[in-house]
Formats: C-alpha cells, structure tokens, sequence
C-alpha cells in the first residue's frame, strides 16, 4: 500500500521556489529519490499562486516513510525550510489497490 504526500510550501517573495531549486541543487532531492521505498518525490510550480510550491512525495509503505523522516535527511529539509520561512499545508493519501475502475477508464485516454 503505497503513501502519497503532497506538501504545499507558502513564502513570501518567491522562497516556496527558491526552497524547492536550493532542494534540488545542493543534491538533497536525488539523496531522497535514492532512498529505499521512495517512489516519487517531484516539485510542482503553481500557475495562480506564484508564492506556493507542491511537493509530490510517494513511499512503498509506512515503513519506508518512517525510516525516511528519522534519517538525517529531514535535518537538511527542516533546515531549508527555516531558511526560505515557509509553511506549510499537507495532504496524505493511501493508495487504492483495486486500480482505476472501469466507470472511470471511460475518461482516461492513455
């Protein structure tokens, strides 16, 4: 049973984005891609709300999650935050495992 995690960071004067670039280029975000269990971990730019950043975060199971906020990865994550002042708003989700419904395949061109 997969987790999905969607984060939205808010700051002022663009630091939601410049958190997400500081996350990817001091190499945190490839450390946590290549962390057991991590299955997506992707930053997404607003169109309306240029002060906001969603982080598309997904784990294999709780276990794998677990391990990923005791790590000392979370010290990096917690300490860009405080730097660019963000918030933050989140989302959890579990997976369904039945797949997408035949009622709803109707609607989705692949």
């Amino acid at each position: 049973m997969a987790i999905t995690v969607n984060i939205y960071y808010s700051g002022v004067d663009g630091n939601a984005r410049k958190f997400a670039e500081e996350m990817v280029s001091s190499g945190v975000v490839s450390d946590i891609r290549s962390e057991d269990g991590n299955i997506r971990y992707e930053y997404f730019f607003q169109k309306d709300d240029r002060e906001t950043v969603l982080l598309i975060d997904s784990w294999k199971d709780q276990h794998s999650l677990d391990v990923h906020h005791a790590s000392p990865m979370m010290a990096k994550i917690i300490g860009l935050r405080e730097k660019y002042g963000l918030h933050m708003k989140v989302e959890r989700y579990v997976s369904d495992e039945t797949g997408v419904p035949a009622a709803d395949k109707a609607f989705i061109k692949e």
